[in-house]
């Protein structure tokens, strides 16, 4: 009779006690998923500024332009896929820009019909073949430094491309758990790399 109770604290206690830990301990591994997704370098000399897409916020456009205005590229070429009321975001993106203070004269248009990170990596590198590029800073979301530089290298390996981060309004490495904004970038992005995982 004791033995069954003992054994049967056992079953219970066990997984009370997994799940006490993973809570406890949920700030580190969330964090460390968050951070696998950043893959970030210090920007450097390069020939272009290669500003991509889906950033509704302006960070993106707007680190492109600081790479200019710091010395390290005088053009930002900025991805623009149509269906945005009739326009391609790069004619919504490079006004913002113009808006904030920087010259017009630093942007570069890309307009395209890509619908994800792949086939605009396969729209940009024919663009950066054309260009002659040989050196290239490919601006993104911290989110999605990871998986873009992957996918810029692959289908441009003549490019030596860095990978430089702007800053996510609701995106934190540390703490995106917090707010709802910040976990639905971490959730599509970590779906995104999965199926990147699988050729998706």
């Amino acid at each position: 009779m004791a033995g069954g109770r003992s054994s049967t604290l056992a079953r219970i206690a066990v997984p009370l006690l997994l799940a006490a830990g993973i809570w406890i301990s949920h700030p580190l591994w969330m964090a460390a998923m968050g951070r696998y997704l950043v893959r970030a370098e210090d920007p450097a000399t390069a020939d272009v500024a290669l500003v991509l897409a889906g950033d509704f916020s302006g960070n993106r456009v707007l680190a492109g332009a600081e790479l200019v205005r710091r010395g390290f590229t005088g053009t930002v070429l900025v991805s623009g896929p149509e269906g945005l009321y009739g326009l391609n975001e790069a004619e919504l993106a490079i006004p913002f820009a113009v808006r904030a203070g920087y010259p017009e004269s630093w942007f570069v248009p890309l307009a395209h019909s890509a619908l994800s990170t792949r086939e605009e990596a396969a729209v940009a590198a024919l663009e950066l073949q054309r260009r002659r590029v040989r050196r290239c800073l490919l601006v993104t979301s911290d989110y999605h430094t990871r998986r873009a530089g992957g996918l810029f290298r692959a289908a441009a390996p003549g490019v030596e491309f860095r990978v430089v981060a702007a800053a996510d309004p609701y995106f934190r490495p540390g703490g995106w758990w917090n707010t709802r904004e910040g976990q639905k970038r971490f959730v599509l992005e970590w779906m995104k790399t999965v199926a990147g995982w699988f050729g998706l």
